[in-house]
């Protein structure tokens, strides 16, 4: 399949392409690994596997270290598969910024320590007509997970200037890395990830999000908007609440349309003339449905919201490990031979 990021823009700003692209924000190594047939060691690997998969970019990171072990982070269990994974639970009460002083003693990169060679090396890489999405996120979710979420809680009415000042280090730390994407010359599309939402509400008041993570969001859809490229978008859960702020942003794409939080048709119904969607397969479905079920899914989505350009096809979250990887493949075949690639 041959890529073409330009008609991958062309549907993130709502324009109709000349097919439905496939998207995801992550996939897990192993199924990347699966599906090329060795382990993803290197920037070439990752690409062989985004482009052979047919999507029309590759998604890079760049290498930061925020210590992650100590931001509340405890490991609590790990099951063993053919090569292994952990999960990770966020600490519920306290993290490891409680106070000022803790804030003072801890150690945060600099804006001059993230690492951008992948971003460098990618162009020369890239097979004809692909491109670059240049990601990273959480500044809301990085600030409450340091404090952990129950004394974040409590700090919004008892210790307001230590949840502004830690929001801040991050925010603007994050922030750099996006204006480094805006501005490099290989990256096509900015895509920021950041939960405010589950399935039946916001994590937090709208009032709160304006406090502390929609001028954050602002700034990047600033930079998006500067530069010309698209900014997509990504939080799980139910969004009506706060979607125009989210437009107002500066937002173009949204990411992943989670199906027991809302429903896509409606969703392009309300708001298809100002965002265009990503996902919205079910991450449960992918794992424990049968193919046929995965083709009328996928059939049912495009038809809901492709009909006029401004949708990509792809799960409502991500594609973990331990999805059934016949029904991944199914799913990208599928939107291939229904999309027109």
């Amino acid at each position: 399949m041959n890529p073409n990021i330009e008609e991958f823009v062309k549907t993130l700003i709502r324009q109709k392409a000349d097919y439905v692209p496939i998207a995801e924000l992550g996939i897990h190594p192993n199924i990347k690994a699966k599906f090329i047939g060795r382990d993803i060691e290197t920037l070439e690997d990752d690409i062989e596997f985004w482009h052979k998969a047919g999507y029309d970019y590759v998604k890079i990171q760049p290498g930061a270290d925020f210590n992650p072990s100590q931001i509340g982070m405890a490991e609590k269990e790990t099951v063993k598969g053919d090569r292994g994974f952990s999960f990770n639970w966020a600490n519920e009460n306290e993290g490891v910024v409680s106070s000022i002083e803790d804030l003072e003693k801890y150690v945060f990169p600099g804006k001059n320590d993230f690492d951008y060679s992948k971003f460098d090396k990618v162009k020369s890489l890239l097979p004809e007509g692909m491109g670059v999405v240049g990601q990273y996120g959480d500044i809301f979710t990085m600030t409450w997970e340091m404090m952990g979420f129950e004394n974040f809680s409590m700090s919004l009415f008892e210790n307001p200037d230590l949840i502004k000042q830690l929001n801040n280090i991050l925010g603007e730390l994050v922030l750099s890395m996006f204006e480094h994407f805006a501005q490099h010359d290989s990256v096509d599309v900015l895509w920021y990830s950041d939960d405010i939402a589950y399935t039946n509400g916001l994590l937090m008041s709208p009032e709160i999000l304006d406090e502390y993570f929609f001028p954050w969001l602002k700034k990047i859809g600033d930079l998006a908007k500067k530069y010309n490229k698209p900014l997509i978008y990504h939080t799980d859960g139910i969004l009506y609440d706060v979607m125009d702020r989210i437009i107002d942003c500066g937002v173009n794409a949204l990411h992943p349309i989670e199906p027991k939080a809302m429903k896509l048709r409606e969703v392009k119904e309300r708001y298809g003339n100002k965002l265009s969607f990503i996902g919205s397969i079910d991450v449960d479905l992918l794992c424990r449905g049968t193919e046929q079920e995965i083709i009328d899914k996928v059939k049912e989505n495009i038809e809901a919201a492709a009909y006029n350009g401004g949708y990509c096809v792809g799960s409502g979250n991500s594609i973990p490990e331990y999805v059934n990887f016949n029904n991944y493949l199914t799913m990208i075949k599928t939107a291939k031979e229904i999309g027109g690639k």
